[in-house]
C-alpha cells in the first residue's frame, strides 16, 4: 500500500493534546474526510480511516455523464482528546487554525466519533473558516446556489432528527435490510444490537425499528440496555444527550440494565457497531452469536477479529460500503445531483446503497472472499479509471 500523501501531527501548546491530519490521495486537488475526536485517537487510526475514504469516494464513483458528483480523493482528521473535556472545544478551534490553510486548499471535512457538525462549524467560523468544505467550491458550477442547497439540506427534519443525522444511518440500515433480502430473511422478528446510538446509531436503529426489526439491545457510555421483546426506539433517541448517551429515565419496567459489553452476546441476528474503531477484537469476537455484523463506524472489526469471524460463518459488511452514505449525501446534494427535500434525498441513498450493496455480495459470492476483499477489489478496479479521467495526486 502506498503511503499517503501528506501525513501530519499537530501539538497543542496549551495542553500537550495532539492532533493529526492524513490526506491518503487527491482527485482533482482535492480530499474528502472527516474530523472525529476521542481519548486515544492516534496517527496509525487516521492514515487507516484516510485510507478508507478513498475507497469509499471510489466505490461511489459514477461514470454516468449526467452524474454530477465526482469522487474525491480520501484524507482524514483526528484529536486525541474526550470530547466531553471541558478544554476539547479549545483545543478544537486552535486545531483548526493550525489546519486552516490544508482546508482552505485540500481537504473538505465534517463530523465524525465525537463531534457535531454544528460544533465543528462554530469552532470553523473562530478560527477563521469560511466553509469546512471550502476547498471544493472551486469545482462546482454555481457556488452561491449550491451552498444554499447544502444549507437547506441541513435545515431539514424528519421526525425532529436532522437530515444531516438520518443521512448516514438510512445507508446503514438499507446495507442490512439488503442482506437480510439476499438471504431470504424476513425483517419481522430478526433481532439487532447496537453499540451507539449516536448520530449513526441512532438513525440506524430508527430505521431498522421502522422497517420491522426488533431493536433488543442498545449500549453507550454507561452500559447496555436489553429488552428481548424490544426496546422503544423513539423513546431512547429523544432521550438522549450530545454525545448519545441515554437518560435512564425514561426506561421501561421491563428495560434491563447491563454491562457494557453486553451487546456483543445479545441474541441478536445483527450486531451494529457504530461507536469506537476497534470495538471488536480477538477476544471479545467469540461472544458474538449474530449472523451479521454491519460496520456503522470506522474500523470497529479488527483484522484477525473478523477472519476468526468468517471461519464461524459470520458474515461482516464493511465500513468502507456500509457508512458511505453519509459522506456521498454531502457531494450528492452540493454538486445538485439531489435536492435538499427529505424524501428525495432518502430514496436516493435507499436506491444507491442497495446497489453498492448488492454488488459487493456478488462479487464476494463470484469470488468465494469476504464482503471487504470484495469491496476493496471494486474499488481498486475504479481507482485507475478515476485517475485516468481526472488525475490524481499521491
Amino acid at each position: 500500500m502506498s503511503p499517503p500523501l501528506i501525513s501530519l501531527t499537530w501539538t497543542d501548546r496549551e495542553t500537550g493534546r495532539q492532533g493529526y491530519l492524513v490526506v491518503d490521495r487527491l482527485v482533482r486537488g482535492v480530499s474528502s474526510g472527516g474530523l472525529r475526536m476521542r481519548e486515544g485517537c492516534s496517527l496509525d487510526e487516521v492514515t487507516g480511516l484516510a485510507r478508507g475514504m478513498t475507497l469509499k469516494e471510489a466505490l461511489h464513483y459514477d461514470d454516468d455523464p449526467a452524474a454530477r458528483y465526482i469522487p474525491l480523493g480520501g484524507a482524514k482528521g483526528g484529536i486525541d482528546c474526550d470530547p466531553r473535556d471541558p478544554a476539547a472545544y479549545g483545543v478544537l478551534v486552535r486545531y483548526l487554525r493550525a489546519v486552516r490553510p490544508y482546508i482552505e486548499t485540500v481537504w473538505t471535512t465534517g463530523e465524525d466519533l465525537g463531534l457535531t457538525q454544528d460544533v465543528i462549524d462554530r469552532a470553523a467560523a473562530e478560527a477563521g473558516l469560511i466553509s469546512t468544505v471550502q476547498a471544493i467550491h472551486p469545482l462546482l458550477d454555481d457556488e452561491a446556489a449550491a451552498r444554499r442547497r447544502l444549507a437547506d439540506a441541513f435545515a431539514a427534519e424528519v421526525d425532529g432528527i436532522g437530515l444531516d443525522e438520518l443521512a448516514g444511518g438510512c445507508g446503514v440500515a438499507e446495507s442490512a435490510l439488503t442482506a437480510l433480502d439476499r438471504a431470504g430473511v424476513a425483517r419481522e422478528g430478526t433481532r439487532v444490537a447496537l453499540q451507539g446510538l449516536g448520530t449513526m446509531g441512532g438513525a440506524t436503529a430508527r430505521f431498522l425499528s421502522r422497517a420491522g426489526l426488533t431493536v433488543v439491545a442498545v449500549a453507550d457510555v454507561k452500559g447496555t440496555i436489553a429488552c428481548p421483546d424490544g426496546l422503544d426506539v423513539e423513546a431512547l433517541l429523544a432521550a438522549r444527550d450530545g454525545f448519545g448517551t441515554v437518560d435512564r429515565a425514561v426506561l421501561r419496567p421491563g428495560d434491563r440494565e447491563l454491562p457494557g459489553e453486553a451487546w456483543l452476546s445479545a441474541d441478536a441476528e445483527i450486531l451494529v457497531p457504530a461507536a469506537v474503531s476497534y470495538a471488536i477484537d480477538t477476544t471479545n469476537q467469540a461472544r458474538i452469536r449474530a449472523r451479521w455484523i454491519i460496520e456503522a463506524a470506522n474500523m470497529p472489526v479488527r483484522p484477525d477479529a473478523e477472519e476468526s469471524l468468517a471461519a464461524r460463518g459470520i458474515t461482516v459488511l464493511p465500513d468502507v460500503v456500509v457508512n458511505s452514505a453519509t459522506n456521498a449525501w454531502w457531494w450528492w446534494t452540493l454538486f445538485g445531483d439531489i435536492g435538499p427535500d427529505p424524501d428525495e434525498a432518502l430514496a436516493h441513498i435507499r436506491r444507491a446503497m442497495r446497489a453498492l450493496t448488492e454488488l459487493t455480495l456478488e462479487r464476494a459470492a463470484a469470488d468465494r472472499t469476504t464482503p471487504r476483499a470484495a469491496a476493496h477489489a471494486i474499488a481498486a478496479g475504479r481507482l485507475p479509471l478515476i485517475a485516468a479521467r481526472f488525475g490524481h495526486d499521491r
